[in-house]
């Protein structure tokens, strides 16, 4: 309370810098010094100073260290499923062994079953939905722009309903900040998965495409997509189609992260620490791999290491985007913005809205900024704390920041998820956020429903 509006101007100030740059690093570092800035009596020296020693400290804590290295070797773990072909191998397995796959409604379900089942990162999500669906879905009349759609309505969506991706190391960082600082209570792996039900915009979104699939929904300009031409062969993929080089190192990093919980709880799988757990469980992961892949020559040794190193490097930026969110959230906590925000509201809006209202939010500055990673970075710190002081149920909040989050970015003309579904499915870029916004606003509206109706019956 003791800074005011200072406060709320701090993570404004940050939202409005994403809104500006588009680049939330920039707008991350910007809204952090002014915070210390405020905290340091407005001494810029003693701002930067602190700036860069902050960064430091946050390496000294072990639980930063292990959630940083995690992202880092996630990306390890996606750049070798590719490398080595497996995410090859397995989608050209399900288009051979998947039957009636030879019709519109065959195509659209390949390229929705391959968006549900590879939920290991976004962008590999979409090209690989939408490379290998791209010739069936011209075969059998399917327009481009209904296949951008799928290929976007399943990436981001699944990859926030099964965390264990690039995305569960950045929400469990943000919510385990949340936990360390005592702004909130509870273990971060089963306040993540018990925010899972209440993710309804990926929910929704889903079930949307299914119906559009089933039912031939076409809405707005979705109406006037029209087909191209079909070339024969131009599915072309030159790997042996197998599932498991795909699905054993899932199988061993779903298995290994509540093995690691039962241990370090002691027995107790919801005491057990979840940094560690899903530290060990990655380090696990990639021990079978190379194991698997090297002994099992799909790729060599040399071959192994490069793209260990390529994976790496290739999940910076989340690092940086992560150690950077992790540090607003200090400084918004040490502002005491929750408490003063709750103290704006308290009297003057129900908790019941507050689900809601964190959707909304979230859902503009997705839109705005073209990121949902950006989004969770700045919102779920101050949501959480919100949350915490006006006694709103900590999952469904969780969930209100993801839904807003992909609601919004699934929108926006600017987001790289939406660029890349495109180009995947080789449809016009400006066609695709056309085609795809109405189905979007009908999933937005069902969703702030949702977050309505759930913000009433947790209270």
């Amino acid at each position: 309370m003791e800074y005011g509006i200072l406060s709320i101007a701090i993570p404004l100030l940050t939202i409005f810098l994403a809104i500006i740059t588009k680049d939330v690093i920039v707008s991350l570092v910007g809204g952090i010094f002014a915070g210390l800035l405020v905290l340091n009596g407005y001494d810029p020296l003693t701002a930067f100073v602190a700036l860069f020693d902050g960064i430091i400290a946050l390496f000294s804590e072990g639980w930063i260290a292990k959630t940083l290295l995690f992202a880092l070797m996630i990306g390890a773990i996606i750049k070798l499923l590719s490398l080595s072909g497996a995410v090859d191998s397995f989608v050209l397995y399900l288009s051979r062994k998947a039957k009636k796959i030879d019709s519109p409604k065959g195509a659209m379900l390949l390229a929705y079953i391959i968006g549900v089942v590879i939920f290991i990162e976004s962008s590999i999500t979409s090209l690989v939905a939408g490379t290998v669906a791209k010739p069936l879905c011209d075969k059998n009349g399917v327009s481009r722009a209904k296949l951008a759609y799928i290929c976007d309505s399943t990436s981001a969506p699944i990859c926030s309903l099964i965390p264990l991706n690039g995305w569960g190391a950045l929400l469990l960082g943000l919510i385990i900040s949340a936990v360390d600082t005592n702004v909130i209570s509870g273990d971060p792996v089963s306040l993540l998965i018990a925010s899972i039900p209440y993710n309804f915009y990926a929910i929704f979104t889903l079930i949307i495409v299914l119906f559009v699939i089933y039912f031939k929904f076409d809405i707005g300009p979705m109406k006037e997509s029209l087909p191209q031409p079909y070339h024969p062969n131009q599915l072309n993929i030159e790997a042996k189609p197998t599932p498991y080089p795909m699905l054993l190192p899932i199988i061993v990093m779903v298995l290994a992260v509540p093995a690691g919980l039962y241990l370090t709880g002691k027995g107790d799988i919801f005491k057990g620490s979840g940094s560690t757990s899903v530290y060990y469980g990655v380090i696990v992961t990639l021990f079978f791999m190379y194991f698997y892949y090297v002994f099992g020559k799909i790729i060599s040794h040399k071959m192994y290491f490069k793209g260990f190193y390529e994976g790496l490097g290739e999940m910076i930026p989340v690092v940086m985007i992560l150690l950077f969110a992790l540090f607003i959230g200090k400084v918004i906590g040490d502002l005491g913005t929750a408490k003063y925000l709750a103290h704006l509201l308290s009297g003057n809006i129900s908790p019941l809205f507050v689900p809601m209202l964190v959707f909304l939010v979230a859902a503009v500055t997705a839109f705005s900024t073209g990121t949902s990673w950006g989004t969770f970075s700045i919102m779920m710190p101050i949501g959480l704390a919100l949350a915490a002081t006006m006694g709103v149920d900590i999952p469904l909040i969780i969930a209100a920041v993801i839904s807003g989050g992909i609601f919004g970015d699934h929108a926006s003309p600017i987001s790289d998820t939406t660029i890349i579904s495109s180009m995947a499915a080789g449809c016009d870029h400006v066609e695709h956020v056309r085609t795809q916004l109405p189905y979007a606003l009908i999933g937005g509206i069902f969703a702030a429903a949702a977050f309505l109706v759930a913000g009433w019956f947790t209270l």
